[in-house]
C-alpha cells in the first residue's frame, strides 16, 4: 500500500510538473514519472524479503525474484541517460526560438531586428 501511494504522489507531481511552461519542470516531471515507474516494478516483484537465489537446494517460493530489479536498475540507467539528453537539448535550444510568446504577447509586433553593437565612435561618446 505504502509503494502504491508513493507512485501515485510521483504521478500526480509529474502531471503538474508537465503542466508548467518551463522546460526544466517538464523534464523533471519526466523524471519523477520514471521514478514511480520503478516503484510499480519493484512492486511488482513482490515487497516480502525473501532470500537471496544462491544455493543449489533452496525452494523456488521463499527465493527473491531477481527479473523485477534488473527491469528496475536497466530502468534507472536508461532514465539517466535519457534525462541528461533532455537537459543538453533544453540548454541548447534555448536560443534558437525566435518566435514570439503568446502569452507575453502585449498587442505590439515583436521586434525581429537583430541587437546593434555600438560602434567605436558611439562608445567613447
Amino acid at each position: 500500500m505504502t509503494l502504491a501511494l508513493a507512485a501515485g504522489i510521483l504521478v500526480a507531481g509529474a502531471v503538474y510538473l508537465f503542466s508548467r511552461r518551463e522546460m526544466l519542470r517538464v523534464i523533471l516531471g519526466f523524471v519523477l514519472l520514471g521514478h514511480a515507474v520503478n516503484l510499480v516494478l519493484m512492486a511488482a516483484g513482490g515487497t516480502s524479503r525473501r532470500v537471496e537465489p544462491i544455493g543449489a537446494d533452496l525452494d523456488p517460493a521463499v527465493v527473491a525474484d531477481p527479473l523485477p530489479q534488473a527491469f528496475v536498475l536497466t530502468a534507472i540507467v536508461i532514465a539517466f541517460s535519457i534525462t541528461i539528453v533532455m537537459l543538453v537539448l533544453a540548454v541548447t535550444g534555448r536560443g534558437d526560438d525566435d518566435t514570439a510568446d503568446v502569452l507575453d504577447n502585449d498587442g505590439t509586433e515583436p521586434d525581429l531586428e537583430p541587437a546593434r553593437t555600438p560602434t567605436s565612435t558611439e562608445a567613447s561618446a
